[in-house]
């Protein structure tokens, strides 16, 4: 009991706590940076695409984590996007739902913007483009104390349903051309009620988080391309650190694409824990392979994480599955500085 109960607190805040906004999973790899960056709402595209992720963990425990998003972005114009992000994020008996409207300024290095009928670029695009983007919403926390049977013995269980809810706003910045990119972002910039769940105080909790990745994409001659990508994250409240190293592999269909990849996802701190007489210390490590297909303007992808270490929560691991569209449009001829 106690070695489950370490992981579960272990996952939770180096993988996402449900009490700081959006988690970050590998749900990006899905041709959605716009859900961690909001400098990508619109980039590379003459149109817009919507994307739709569930995933659930521990599928052999009851009420286990699970989370849900639905993302859209458009570009307006050649220098403007939009975007808005809706995410249900359930963990146990705590909750969290939010909303995020974004805007994002396009900065064009070319004349005209190549018409595309797809949202990924490929060789023969003239992509370079610097960007920049705000999300601003809110969140609800919410937890669920109606089915404690310790109220009776505890003053601090009310046995009541408790919810808080306040505003926050993320800030990043993006180049981008058909070949390789970067991204900077700073997320939840605005300061979280110091006590989420008990009486309204002055004081207040930053869950600042800041987020950079970056990638590369290889070409061929043949139908194959090649992805290798890293995306790195520093959460300030714990001062937690942690690494994604992608790669992922492309093969051109007539309509479409086939594509494959792995992510290893590698925390640089740790939890202490007893092995019998021993004292050890497990860090967060997760392998997900993942798969997925654009066919036409419909995209699905599916991946499962693997979580390394003698401490497990439970048998089972974290399912993915994503479902898109992209609906797209003209060129754009613009004066693009």
């Amino acid at each position: 009991m106690k070695k489950g109960l370490f992981l579960f607190f272990l996952l939770n805040f180096l993988n996402g706590s449900s009490q700081e906004g959006l988690p970050i999973y590998t749900d990006y790899l899905t041709e959605n940076y716009y859900l961690v960056h909001p400098s990508m709402a619109g980039v590379n595209m003459t149109g817009g695409k919507v994307r739709l992720t569930s995933r659930k963990q521990w599928f052999d425990q009851v009420e286990s984590p699970n989370l849900q998003t639905l993302t859209a972005d458009y570009r307006l114009s050649e220098r403007s996007g939009i975007g808005t992000t809706i995410f249900n994020d359930q963990n146990g008996y705590s909750s969290q739902t939010g909303f995020y409207l974004t805007y994002a300024h396009h900065i064009n290095f070319n004349s005209s913007l190549i018409p595309s009928k797809r949202p990924y670029p490929s060789k023969d695009d003239q992509i370079n483009q610097l960007s920049f983007g705000i999300s601003v919403g809110g969140i609800q926390n919410s937890l669920d104390q109606t089915t404690f049977d310790l109220f009776d013995f505890d003053p601090l269980i009310a046995g009541i349903k408790q919810s808080t809810g306040y505003s926050n706003m993320d800030v990043g910045m993006s180049y981008v051309t058909n070949k390789y990119y970067a991204h900077l972002t700073l997320k939840n910039l605005l300061f979280a009620p110091h006590n989420m769940y008990g009486e309204t105080v002055d004081h207040h909790t930053s869950v600042r988080r800041l987020i950079s990745s970056l990638g590369y994409v290889f070409y061929t001659d043949q139908p194959w391309s090649f992805e290798p990508s890293l995306l790195f994250q520093v959460a300030e409240l714990t001062d937690e650190k942690a690494l994604d190293i992608n790669f992922k592999t492309y093969y051109k269909l007539r309509q479409g694409r086939l594509w494959a990849g792995l992510s290893y996802r590698n925390s640089f701190e740790g939890a202490q824990y007893l092995d019998g007489a021993l004292l050890k210390k497990q860090r967060l490590q997760l392998i997900t392979p993942l798969v997925g297909i654009n066919y036409k303007d419909f995209v699905f992808s599916y991946n499962y994480s693997y979580q390394q270490g003698n401490i497990k929560f439970g048998s089972g691991g974290f399912h993915q599955i994503t479902i898109g569209f992209n609906f797209l449009r003209g060129s754009i001829d613009c004066d693009c500085f």
